[in-house]
């Protein structure tokens, strides 16, 4: 019914870029809250950045001033431009978001639930 694909993770050294992208497809009503948390091996998922339908956002301490969340909502897509990396910002990112969708079964309602993506692997190495 519906799916959240990242892209744009990769190999980059510190100090440099990344943008990462998450789509939603499917049978969308609304997409509300969007975020991007991320996962080192052995540890616990943590979140990242945050951002309303309204826009309003919010940052881990680790990245603020370095990350930017950002959201088209035409598209149902949210960004995450990360910048001055560092190799601890290694780990593997997942976009969430909390969507409204059509049901599937007749006769066809609104459901709201919490979806994943499968992730994106971001490493920062020399």
């Amino acid at each position: 019914q519906v799916q959240l694909v990242e892209s744009g993770g990769g190999l980059v050294q510190p100090g440099g870029s990344l943008r990462l992208s998450c789509a939603a497809s499917g049978s969308i009503f609304s997409v509300n809250a969007m975020g991007w948390y991320r996962q080192d091996p052995g540890k616990q998922r943590e979140l990242v950045a945050h951002i309303t339908s309204g826009g309003s956002t919010d940052y881990a301490d680790s990245v603020k001033g370095r990350f930017t969340i950002s959201r088209d909502n035409a598209k149902n897509t949210v960004y995450l431009q990360m910048n001055s990396l560092k190799p601890e910002d290694t780990a593997v990112y997942y976009c969430n978001a909390d969507i409204l969708y059509y049901t599937d079964t007749l006769p066809q309602s609104l459901r709201s639930s919490d979806y994943w993506g499968r992730g994106t692997l971001v490493t920062v190495s020399s």
